[in-house]
């Protein structure tokens, strides 16, 4: 098969969007070689896009050419749909939330939808955003021939939020990068994590710093906890990140606490494995990708109670109302004192992530395309590529 994909977001994005596109390629490059790949995207000049591309050279990228360098927005919004009808495609798969507009073709689409976060909590974006993602979404479910949720949550907020229909939709869980699944040596994670200035234990928070993730919160709850344990927080802030550290400075823990906005990616595995626990009190989220790196990486989970958090999570996640500070701390300090119960977390957690190994969700993925491209008389081999 021909498959093209909206790769902006692979190549401009380093967060969860970008994460998610990166690793869904890479899956598909690896265990299905034998279909062709087309990455549409403006043009990239971030040093870590350029590594992704010298390490898959047989995702064929295309990108704007000419003038339309210069005004790729243009290229992207009006004029990509003639470009996919050039390409001869079986199938184009939106990546985040949207497919082009003008594009009439018969050429099957997919679109993978993350979350309505826009809807359920509009005081976190701007009026004109909020309108622009709800043209945008709605273009993108009707268009689409199969609408991929993330979990089972956003498909129940698709049907009532979009009233997208149901027979629509199929829930694609997203996996995470293969460098979660190895093994390090405890000397090698430590040696990792000093060069960071992290000499105690400590917990780990990863993700953006902002409102919707509750590290305010979690503040809160580390206040109470021994004296000897350290707060890492990977993630990048401003405004947010500013009322996180007066809140800091207010409790004295300035000296306990550590912001790394630069850390290296291959570098994130070694914390997972170094942590005490991950806390992730976030009030709401699209899957809680690090709830599933963390899992991999025999790392164990606090986290919210609802939205998707017990689908990434599993049976041994343990789960907390966001609100509630004491609720947080209470179940941290479960977690650090009691050896055998942070060993039960550790070995369920990593029975319960392998639904989300990369190898599970990229048979998926081809599954649905096979099912699509069928129906558009297309064939293609099923079977997962051992390579």
């Amino acid at each position: 098969m021909r498959i093209g994909f909206d790769a902006k977001r692979a190549f401009h994005n380093f967060r969860g969007l970008g994460n998610y596109s990166r690793t869904l390629l890479d899956g598909l490059s690896k265990y299905f070689p034998e279909n062709e790949y087309f990455l549409f995207t403006p043009p990239f000049k971030d040093e870590r896009a350029i590594a992704f591309m010298r390490t898959h050279a047989a995702l064929k990228v295309v990108a704007p050419e000419g003038i339309l360098k210069t005004v790729p927005s243009l290229w992207r919004s009006v004029l990509l749909a003639n470009e996919l009808k050039h390409r001869d495609l079986d199938i184009y798969h939106g990546l985040s939330h949207e497919l082009p507009p003008f594009f009439h073709m018969r050429t099957k689409c997919v679109v993978t939808m993350h979350d309505l976060i826009f809807i359920r909590y509009p005081e976190f974006f701007p009026w004109i955003d909020r309108k622009i993602y709800l043209r945008k979404f709605n273009h993108a479910v009707n268009r689409a021939d199969i609408v991929l949720a993330i979990c089972e949550q956003t498909k129940c907020d698709l049907i009532d939020l979009l009233k997208t229909p149901e027979k629509k939709i199929v829930v694609a869980y997203q996996s995470c990068d293969p460098i979660f699944y190895a093994d390090y040596s405890s000397a090698e994670n430590k040696e990792v994590v000093r060069r960071y200035g992290v000499q105690n234990d400590f917990i780990l928070s990863v993700g953006a710093l902002e409102e919707r993730k509750n590290q305010l919160g979690l503040i809160e709850a580390f206040k109470s906890l021994r004296e000897d344990l350290d707060l890492v927080f990977v993630g990048k802030g401003k405004d947010y990140k500013k009322l996180m550290q007066a809140k800091l400075h207010a409790y004295g823990l300035e000296k306990r606490t550590h912001f790394l906005e630069n850390l290296q990616h291959q570098e994130l595995p070694h914390f997972y494995q170094a942590a005490a626990l991950l806390a992730y009190p976030s009030f709401f989220e699209g899957f809680g990708l690090p709830i599933v790196e963390a899992l991999f990486s025999g790392c164990p989970v606090v986290t919210s109670e609802g939205s998707c958090f017990p689908e990434a999570g599993g049976p041994k996640t343990l789960y907390i109302n966001p609100n509630k500070a004491d609720d947080l701390a209470q179940a941290m300090q479960r977690v650090l004192s009691n050896a055998e119960l942070r060993q039960e977390m550790i070995q369920n957690g990593r029975d319960y992530v392998q639904r989300f190994h990369q190898a599970k969700t990229t048979q998926h993925l081809m599954g649905l395309y096979r099912g699509v491209g069928l129906r558009a008389g297309v064939t293609s081999s099923l079977s997962l590529n051992s390579n």
